[in-house]
């Protein structure tokens, strides 16, 4: 049996803005290549690199040389000191380590991407059918979810696990706290991890949680029947920044979906919309729970 330590205590000011800066940049260099009508082969061409690697840029899912900047830019035809030097800087800001690249040994590369989202995100929406959200967590049903979905990892990784989950949480109670909004299916709260302390602490723990100005909470009730999240667990994402559109996280077993185009994204728009509309408001939702927490 692994013994739970004392979480680290690793912050980052600006956690998540590395991988939004990117994202940027690259849907910046995307608008300047295609207003000169020119091909991702003959922008790889131009700074030594494959048509892939334009496109990673562009989709903001590599860092970015200072070199291929300046080389697209010239080939672009930004001539501007001023242009050039502020996408520049938005390069330089983009390459900044998140906190999280000190858990790479148990960080898959897929999910970096999506810490750095969750960090910089303003509101954040979702909905999970499996288990508490990972945002939502105490610290001993951490460990029990962890423990359960790596049963045999070694007592120092699960521990890496639920300190890098206890790292993330602090983004609901950082100065610039995005506006979280969740809904847990009856089915999440009712599946035990862990013993019955571990349950009635993680319920308590909702109950807390819920009433804290940023955050809302509803309980999707099995009394409801079949409602709009038949497809499973998802994430949504909005951000500060007008040029960044909403994401849609789904995430799998080895690997996630992020989906950005407008159509996708507004399918899941109108299925958060009725699973916040069916489901019992915040306060009713606190009740739901406080009869979970009698019945452990």
């Amino acid at each position: 049996m692994c013994v739970m330590g004392r979480v680290e205590d690793v912050t980052a000011a600006e956690s998540g803005g590395s991988v939004v800066r990117r994202i940027l940049l690259g849907s910046q260099l995307r608008r300047l290549r295609e207003t000169r009508g020119i091909t991702r082969e003959a922008a790889g061409y131009s700074i030594r690199a494959s048509e892939s690697k334009i496109s990673r840029m562009e989709l903001g899912r590599v860092s970015f040389k200072a070199r291929d900047i300046e080389d697209l830019l010239t080939l672009y035809g930004v001539a501007d000191e001023g242009e050039r030097a502020a996408l520049l800087g938005l390069a330089r800001e983009a390459n900044v380590a998140g906190w999280w690249h000190s858990f790479g040994d148990v960080l898959p590369g897929w999910f970096q991407t999506y810490i750095g989202l969750e960090g910089a995100a303003s509101l954040i929406r979702i909905y999970e059918v499996q288990f508490v959200h990972g945002l939502l967590q105490t610290e001993a049903y951490a460990h029990a979810v962890v423990t359960r979905g790596q049963p045999d990892a070694p007592c120092a990784e699960v521990e890496r696990r639920v300190a890098l989950r206890l790292e993330r949480q602090k983004v609901l109670v950082s100065e610039r706290a995005p506006r979280f909004h969740a809904i847990l299916d009856e089915a999440a709260l009712r599946r035990p991890y862990g013993d019955r302390a571990v349950m009635q602490g993680q319920l308590k723990h909702l109950i807390e949680i819920s009433e804290q100005p940023n955050i809302t909470l509803q309980v999707m009730p099995f009394s409801f029947g079949g409602h709009a999240g038949e497809s499973g667990a998802f994430t949504m994402l909005s951000f500060p920044e007008s040029d960044l559109s909403d994401v849609v996280f789904l995430e799998q077993l080895t690997s996630a979906l992020y989906l950005d185009k407008r159509e996708e994204v507004g399918q899941y728009e109108r299925v958060m919309a009725r699973l916040q509309e069916d489901s019992p408001g915040p306060e009713e939702s606190r009740d739901v729970l406080r009869g979970l927490l009698q019945l452990i």
